[in-house]
């Protein structure tokens, strides 16, 4: 069994990153970039970002805000002011990646967009994550993640193929897949910098992103309209529902060869057979009183099945269990809470959580000491002038609100 464990080095060790962004898709990018090693400083204004809101908060964060930056240094910046964008000018001096996914131009405006900083730092990298891409008509569109999973076609398709009104995801799947490619390009861009010294701006659009992602999208390419292939069927046996997989030709040839389910009427048109087939498959499914008999009957005809679990019974899943999915984090008061780790399982390398969640401001002394060697009172006298903002520390005894 593979441990986890810090033994093997972190492959990114020594990339030096400033995580910009906020809400979900930025920061998961950044939460990655951690466990693999780097050091990612979140650049953060208090009370920006939204995932703080997500949910009850303990200790200061919310669950999803913990999730998804763990392990990152906090250093807070008014970047309104110009020592405060000088400041940032300077810490892209000294890194190797900066992560934003601010609304188009917005940094721009501000003094710390690409050209800004590039022009500090020309072997720097940087990541860009908007809805609609850095231009184009829709470039400065809000776009959160429901507005791009309507935008991109998957909730249309969902419908058509529940015949139903259209409704969201109970998920921010944008989100994250924005943040899977966003951490595929930055690491081709850094091996670009690592062989030739030029960095680059990557401009990656959540659309594009769902659509590249989106196995249904050759659809919309070629102008046909899809008979939707069968998914799983959902069959109340004892114990609750279980999900058996595969399409209706593939499970009456696997049932019927393995457990003898038959035609009630060969002869019958092909419409009658296909219903009468369901209908047998269905009987035969639901009539064991016995749930691990259900299911030893599936695996032995070779038949896909799956538990429908629930928030409440994820995390008893065998495999949650055996691989340890989740890693417990420092909560900041004394204990601990727990976090999912990435899956990234290698077999010379690590890659795990290495601390809890940051507050707002609170490495502001030691980032700028250790990336641009100021002392104690030239961070102070920064704070005192409004560039840099005082930390956001909870009361020791705050508890669960």
């Amino acid at each position: 069994m593979t441990q986890h464990g810090a033994s093997a080095p972190f492959p990114l060790a020594g990339v030096r990153v400033l995580d910009l962004s906020r809400a979900l898709s930025g920061p998961y990018v950044g939460r990655l970039l951690s466990d693999l090693g780097a050091e990612v400083v979140k650049v953060e204004v208090p009370g920006t970002d939204i995932t703080q809101a997500f949910g009850p908060r303990s200790h200061g964060h919310s669950g999803l805000y913990v999730q998804v930056n763990t392990g990152k240094t906090n250093i807070s910046l008014d970047l309104t002011t110009e020592a405060g964008a000088e400041l940032l000018r300077e810490l892209a001096g000294r890194a190797h990646l900066v992560v934003e996914n601010f609304r188009p131009g917005t940094l721009d405006r501000l003094g710390v967009g690409w050209s800004a900083l590039s022009g500090r730092n020309p072997s720097l990298v940087m990541l860009s994550i908007s809805g609609f891409g850095q231009w184009g008509p829709e470039a400065t569109r809000q776009a959160y993640a429901p507005v791009l999973h309507a935008e991109t076609g998957l909730l249309g398709r969902q419908a058509e193929v529940d015949g139903a009104k259209p409704n969201d995801l109970v998920m921010s799947l944008a989100d994250s897949v924005a943040g899977l490619h966003g951490m595929i390009s930055v690491l081709a861009a850094l091996r670009v910098a690592e062989q030739t010294g030029a960095g680059q701006h990557i401009d990656l659009s959540m659309f594009e992103a769902m659509l590249a992602t989106d196995d249904y999208t050759h659809y919309s390419l070629e102008g046909t309209y899809p008979v939707w292939p069968a998914r799983g069927t959902i069959y109340e046996i004892a114990g609750g529902p279980l999900l058996v997989a595969g399409d209706l030709k593939f499970l009456w040839h696997r049932l019927s060869r393995g457990h003898g389910l038959t035609d009630p009427d060969p002869t019958a048109e092909t419409s009658v057979r296909i219903a009468a087939r369901a209908q047998v498959i269905k009987d035969w499914v639901e009539g064991f009183t016995d749930r691990a008999s259900a299911i030893a009957a599936l695996e032995s005809a070779g038949v896909a099945y799956a538990e429908i679990r629930t928030p409440a019974t994820l995390m008893e899943s065998p495999t949650a269990v055996a691989r340890e999915v989740s890693a417990q984090v420092d909560d900041r008061d004394g204990g601990t809470r727990p976090v999912i780790r990435m899956p990234y399982r290698f077999s010379a390398a690590s890659c795990e959580p290495r601390a809890g969640a940051a507050y707002v401001g609170e490495h502001n002394a030691d980032v700028l000491g250790r990336w641009l060697g100021l002392a104690a009172e030239q961070v102070a006298d920064l704070e005192h002038d409004g560039a840099l903002l005082p930390a956001q520390l909870p009361e020791p005894a705050e508890g669960t609100r």
